[in-house]
């Protein structure tokens, strides 16, 4: 067994948190393991509450003006009223994801079980409970296969006729559904809507199809009886992309069912690691035995201070298993809990929220080299784009486009939520368009760029006309916040709503520069390209407070809470990499401070928030913090299941721990390769294979005793790579020496594509 590719457990799922999600990109089911009674919970990526609509305050744009006159006077309180009533969403709240339903399936009880196992296999993506029971050894497999768009359950026993199934949609609200009954002896039809003018409207089929026995209609139930095997297909389709979703949904199940499970399961695998096999990770084992435990004690080992490398390597693996069984080309993005959701009214309503949780989410993308799984974050800002025009010429009198603090499926970009910190944030647009720059750097492909720059300068038009300038003589967004964070001035006045938080200038920053290296990649809009130069040369720079921290306002004010869960003001140095050790050491030494800080006043607090933090220690080169961060995640912010918890559950934890267990290992920011850069000292020994780095590279590596044994780089692109080094590094190709210059600890030397140079 390799415990860092097995999830397992003794015992069954005591609830939704403890079960086992399986995911095709589009449809996801959470399994519960249960023996006589077995729960699975149902997702389609397209079901929402309601239809699209226009909900940007008519109010805004009056008040505009007389918002930032009191920003700028510091009358925080009186410009907060106004912007309560007046740049709010009508209504308040965007559309928010829910569930498909559960489907149960019951079978006679046998008596005592004895063998108990559930497991998730992600280098398969297959589910898997057995036990046995009156003498018989009963297997259940769950599949979600995106070739053949469905979720399989197949239930087999090792004895002849012993497979006693009633199966049934489960959901529990009848405002929901519409029908829910067999429409054959071996198909259920399950349909339903949102409701109101313009809703989504969904239909699933749940069709069996068994070896041996008798299955037939009994009730709301498909009663199976003296099977030897039975498989179970669950397919589902909306009105939000199919006219026809009622007629789909059952093509899609009676095509799956017309071919055998094994072959459709054989498909699945292959298609799985298509992706899976494209990275891999090889941590030392310092467990002294406790790796080869269940799931849920090797986390209970590790929260009472044990150490385990290969459980930080099953979380990075989990992460990668999370992303292709939750991301797929034409699917929706991540939202805040990837897929997966048990609730119709979920925690913040499930959506896009982008003041970072779903760019967290996309961090580890193109590391791992799954640059087509990014893509539905692409689709979804072009979703935004017209919605987006509209907010900023309606809310701001501006060009371009934008979008505040949350989105959904339908693309909506006016504020969200009543709430003073978060709401008024105008910066979501500009920040999910530089993962269209990230998907760049680390792919050079141009024919993207071209296609998505004028999406890009869109972007940054909305800044041009929106920026003002404070006393200072600076340019600063106003009105807006610094994520979820409260301020207190000079006087003692307690305020979220301001001009210019550093996030913002960093953002902005990245933004324009995106544009204007776009631009000359390109050729394009030279003209508008230097006006972005010069208002960049004029937006507020990282600077250093009094408690010797990167300032998070444009102004030196404390925090309400300073252990806050957000440290946005560390954009600059992670993402972004306008902070670096090497490049920018006083600034970096106040990154530190920053960290030290927050986490001094109990900052960490929830998944995602430790993932970040991983992600800053790692560019600071910090080792030893780093993978104190990471015990730390698993200690206080994982589920047994392996799932982020914020609480409550959040994906982006995941997604976030994984990018920062790479960035530990691997780190191309500011134009230079970094090998080995902040591996905590635990990880003594181990290798990884196939990540990627920006300039087009692939690059696999080992080390023994903290210390790099042997590198390769295979160059994708034919770019110029600079390896940091103290020391002039020996590199070949094809067992032939290549010229290397060293300068100011850079090494630097020429590649040519598909050549792979090793580093010895």
């Amino acid at each position: 067994m390799n415990t860092s590719e097995i999830l397992w457990y003794e015992k069954p799922a005591e609830n939704w948190d403890q079960a086992l999600p399986t995911g095709s990109g589009r449809l996801g089911a959470m399994a519960f393991g249960g023996t006589y009674d077995e729960h699975i919970w149902l997702n389609e990526d397209s079901i929402w509450s309601g239809g699209p609509r226009d909900r940007v305050n008519p109010s805004a744009f009056e008040n505009l003006q007389k918002v930032r006159e009191l920003l700028l006077d510091e009358k925080i309180p009186e410009a907060e009223e106004i912007v309560r009533d007046a740049f709010c969403g009508t209504p308040v709240n965007q559309r928010h994801y829910m569930l498909l339903g559960e489907l149960v399936i019951q079978s006679p009880d046998r008596g005592e079980v004895t063998d108990y196992r559930r497991s998730l296999d992600i280098s398969q993506a297959v589910c898997k409970t057995e036990f046995t029971a009156g003498g018989v050894r009963f297997t259940r497999e769950i599949i979600a296969s995106c070739p053949d768009e469905a979720v399989l359950v197949n239930i087999s026993a090792d004895k002849e006729k012993s497979v006693d199934l009633k199966i049934f949609m489960n959901d529990g609200r009848d405002d929901y559904y519409d029908f829910n009954a067999p429409v054959k002896d071996d198909t259920i039809f399950y349909n339903g809507g949102m409701g109101g003018e313009g809703s989504l409207c969904f239909s699933s089929a749940v069709m069996v199809r068994s070896k041996g026995g008798k299955v037939k209609a009994y009730g709301s139930s498909l009663v199976c009886t003296g099977c030897d095997q039975v498989t179970v297909a669950v397919t589902c389709r909306t009105s939000y992309r199919h006219k026809d979703h009622k007629e789909l949904c059952l093509k899609d199940a009676e095509k799956v069912l017309a071919k055998n499970y094994e072959d459709v399961k054989k498909a699945h695998i292959a298609d799985y690691r298509s992706f899976y096999d494209r990275c891999r990770l090889d941590l030392c084992d310092n467990s002294g035995g406790s790796a080869g435990l269940p799931t849920d004690k090797r986390l209970e080992n590790v929260r009472n201070g044990g150490e385990d490398n290969k459980l930080a390597e099953l979380y990075f693996n989990f992460g990668k298993y999370l992303m292709i069984s939750g991301s797929r080309p034409g699917t929706l993005p991540l939202n805040l809990q990837g897929i997966w959701n048990d609730r119709p009214w979920p925690a913040w309503g499930c959506k896009f929220t982008i003041n970072i949780n779903t760019e967290m989410n996309y961090w580890p993308a193109e590391i791992w080299g799954f640059s087509e799984l990014h893509q539905p974050l692409f689709d979804l800002i072009e979703k935004m784009r017209p919605s987006g025009r509209e907010t900023a010429r309606k809310m701001y009198g501006c060009s371009g486009f934008m979008c505040h603090h949350n989105t959904d499926l339908w693309g909506d970009t006016a504020p969200q939520d009543l709430w003073m910190p978060g709401t008024q944030w105008p910066m979501g647009a500009a920040w999910l368009c530089l993962h269209i720059w990230e998907h760049y750097k680390f792919t050079l492909d141009k024919e993207f760029l071209a296609e998505k720059f004028d999406t890009l300068k869109e972007a940054a038009e909305f800044f041009v006309d929106f920026l003002i300038e404070d006393k200072k003589g600076r340019l600063v967004t106003c009105p807006s916040v610094s994520p979820e964070n409260t301020y207190l001035t000079g006087s003692g006045t307690q305020g979220s709503v301001c001009a210019g938080s550093s996030m913002d200038s960093q953002i902005l920053h990245e933004l324009f520069t995106a544009v204007i290296q776009s631009g000359a990649v390109l050729g394009r809009d030279r003209e508008f390209c230097q006006k972005l130069e010069d208002i960049r040369e004029r937006l507020p720079k990282p600077e250093i407070g009094k408690y010797g921290q990167i300032m998070e306002w444009a102004e030196d004010y404390d925090e309400v809470e300073p252990g806050h869960r957000h440290i946005s003001q560390l954009f600059a140095l992670y993402p972004a990499d306008m902070i670096s050790p090497r490049r920018t050491p006083e600034l970096a030494a106040a990154a530190r401070a920053t960290l030290e800080r927050r986490l001094s006043h109990g900052g960490g607090h929830t998944g995602w928030s430790r993932a970040w933090i991983i992600n800053h220690w790692a560019r600071l080169l910090d080792g030893e913090k780093v993978g104190e961060n990471i015990s730390a995640l698993l200690s206080n912010s994982t589920s047994i299941n392996m799932f982020d918890m914020h609480p409550p559950f959040q994906i982006d934890g995941n997604f976030g721990g994984a990018a920062g267990i790479a960035e530990a290992l691997i780190q191309s920011s500011c134009g230079e390769l970094r090998l080995l850069g902040a591996i905590p000292p635990q990880w003594s020994e181990g290798s990884f294979q196939g990540l990627r780095a920006r300039g087009g590279f692939s690059v696999s590596a080992s080390w023994k005793g903290g210390k790099p044994v042997k590198a390769e780089i295979l160059s994708l692109c034919g770019e110029t790579c600079h390896v940091v080094s103290d020391e002039l590094l020996s590199v070949k190709c094809a067992g032939e020496n290549v010229p290397v210059r060293l300068e100011n600890g850079v090494c630097t030397f020429e590649t040519e594509k598909g050549k792979t140079y090793s580093i010895e």
